[in-house]
């Protein structure tokens, strides 16, 4: 447990702004270098990665350590899988494909013990392996986090009642599976998913339910829009694009640059 989870949950219930980004390559080192670069908070991608349980506990103790928030994006709404990043360490979890109150229900109850939830307790890396069992069961029961991932149309229509759920800290919204829902994949541009991001948004105001965003390319004007339209749990692109952005502009500058003598 981290305790600027407190930190992170507090932002979350007043909707101030709060920036990370995604892990899926499993090195520590990626994880270390990405958690001192100034990021508040680091999802290791558990859902569209290779990263398994014994890597993402190395994951979540690197970022941890070095003073930021581990998260995990689990690979499907599983209380099984919920319960065993948790006892990893995460300080909360990015559930995908919630598309209704039930589910955002389950979503929570996985997270915490009885009575809130059903969790079964072990005595992992979380609990201290047995010897603070009393600071994790307290420390879970007001600073975990939970954030929905809305990425279907009946997650859209379902929306208000999805975060009434008692325990959902906020939301975000995978645009890629929404269009996709609606028959338009990748269609960013088309009326019908433009017209279903602005009931998004409308609802989150009503509700007052912090919005998320997953800026996929590393760059600072999408990050600046995504951030005007209202949304405060903001990703910022993800190891791999990192990486691969750096080189490639790199390259393609030093080539330019030396064309004649290539």
């Amino acid at each position: 447990m981290n305790k600027k989870s407190k930190e992170l949950k507090n932002k979350l219930r007043e909707g101030k702004l709060t920036l990370g980004s995604w892990i899926t390559i499993g090195h520590p080192i990626v994880a270390e270098v990405m958690a001192r670069s100034g990021f508040e908070w680091l999802t290791v991608d558990m859902e569209h990665s290779a990263i398994t349980l014994d890597v993402a506990q190395n994951l979540i103790r690197t970022v941890e350590l070095n003073n930021c928030i581990p998260l995990v994006r689990v690979s499907e709404n599983n209380p099984y899988i919920i319960k065993r990043v948790m006892d990893a360490g995460a300080d909360g979890v990015i559930v995908p494909m919630v598309n209704s109150k039930k589910e955002a229900e389950a979503a929570v109850k996985a997270v915490k013990y009885p009575p809130e939830g059903s969790r079964g307790v072990g005595l992992a890396r979380a609990q201290n392996y047995g010897f603070d069992f009393g600071g994790y069961k307290k420390w879970l029961e007001t600073d975990c986090i939970v954030i929905v991932q809305i990425e279907h149309i009946d997650a859209v229509k379902n929306l208000k009642d999805i975060l009434s759920t008692k325990g959902v800290d906020g939301f975000i919204v995978g645009p890629y599976d929404i269009s996709g829902s609606l028959g338009i994949p990748g269609d960013f541009e088309n009326p019908k998913f433009k017209k279903e991001i602005e009931q998004i948004m409308k609802i989150a105001k009503e509700t007052k339910k912090t919005a998320g965003f997953h800026v996929i390319p590393p760059d600072a004007k999408e990050v600046e829009r995504v951030i005007n339209m209202g949304y405060r749990f903001v990703a910022i692109s993800l190891d791999t694009l990192f990486l691969g952005t750096l080189c490639r502009n790199n390259i393609n500058d030093i080539c330019k640059r030396f064309q004649n003598m290539m």
